[in-house]
């Protein structure tokens, strides 16, 4: 198969799959569902994000979303997956008769007759896009499995503490006042009202998560466009950064995700029907962030993506 065949086909099933997520995670949205905030919310649904049961390693990117939607959908319990090889390869199987999710990797690479071209004119060898899809199986498809393979651990650690640690460990310049709580780029401090404005604990530790999402994109950090003013695409953009991963630094830390701002859900859905790559970009971005914050906090044992790549989103 030629290099233009191959990007071509992969451009297709790119296109594809940005197609059928966008189209799916719209329709929850026209219903007021939040599909990183709603699995949650369902009874069976762990405070976990999916991970690999056999490599132990957490999902990033748009599968973070595929997984979690995948779960609630089908009533598991767990949010523990892994191939049909993976399960053989720790004593199981996958039962007869299930169906698996599919989620995705992309990568590049240099296929030889490109390096030999590029050898012999002298030029740079460029690689190629590739685009795999896999299946996986929610370990509650599975027999022969051991207890421990479809469980994380949890963590021993209080919530409020953890969250602490992290504002103290990012260097983040943090402010406590003021009637609302924002981000400002210009001057890279976040600020949010005291603690006793809030009806709840818990809220102030997720406002704070969220606006430390913000913070994560200032240029001596993860450098996004932090540019667009209130009511423009790019704002709305980083609002779904902001928010998801909110919904997942809470649930890694064991803290129920709620949406902050659900009067924006009407631009979010604006951007999403313009682009059908805006909420794969969105939920790539949402996961480097999450991991940037994590990060901080070493003892949580938050692994690397297992089946997603950085290349997911271009």
């Amino acid at each position: 198969m030629s290099r233009h065949v191959r990007k071509a086909q992969f451009v297709t099933d790119r296109t594809n799959l940005y197609e059928d997520i966008t189209r799916k995670i719209i329709a929850e949205l026209e219903a007021g569902s939040v599909p990183w905030v709603r699995p949650w919310a369902a009874a069976k649904a762990p405070l976990a994000l999916p991970h690999n049961a056999a490599t132990r390693r957490r999902y990033g990117g748009i599968n973070i979303l595929i997984l979690l939607g995948a779960a609630v959908e089908r009533g598991f319990s767990g949010q523990s997956w892994l191939t049909f090889r993976q399960a053989l390869s720790i004593g199981g199987c996958v039962r007869k008769g299930e169906r698996g999710t599919t989620v995705v990797y992309t990568d590049r690479f240099v296929p030889a007759e490109e390096i030999k071209r590029a050898s012999t004119a002298g030029d740079e060898a460029r690689a190629i896009p590739f685009l795999k899809r896999f299946t996986v199986f929610n370990t509650e498809q599975c027999d022969g499995l051991s207890a421990d393979a479809s469980s994380i651990a949890p963590s021993s650690h209080m919530v409020e503490p953890q969250v602490e640690a992290l504002i103290r460990a990012t260097r983040i310049d943090f402010r406590i006042g003021g009637d609302r709580a924002f981000y400002c780029p210009r001057n890279d401090y976040v600020q949010v009202p005291a603690l006793a404005a809030y009806f709840e604990t818990i809220n102030w530790h997720r406002t704070a998560l969220h606006e430390l999402a913000h913070a994560s994109g200032h240029s001596s950090r993860l450098n996004r466009d932090l540019s667009g003013g209130y009511g423009t695409k790019e704002y709305a953009f980083e609002e779904i950064i902001a928010e998801m991963s909110s919904s997942f630094c809470c649930a890694s830390l064991g803290i129920v995700p709620t949406v902050r701002h659900a009067d924006y859900i009407d631009s979010w859905l604006k951007v999403l029907r313009e682009d059908n790559r805006a909420i794969v970009r969105a939920a790539s971005q949402a996961s480097k962030v999450a991991d940037y914050l994590l990060g901080f906090l070493p003892d949580l044992g938050v692994g690397a993506p297992t089946l997603v790549d950085d290349h997911e989103a271009t």
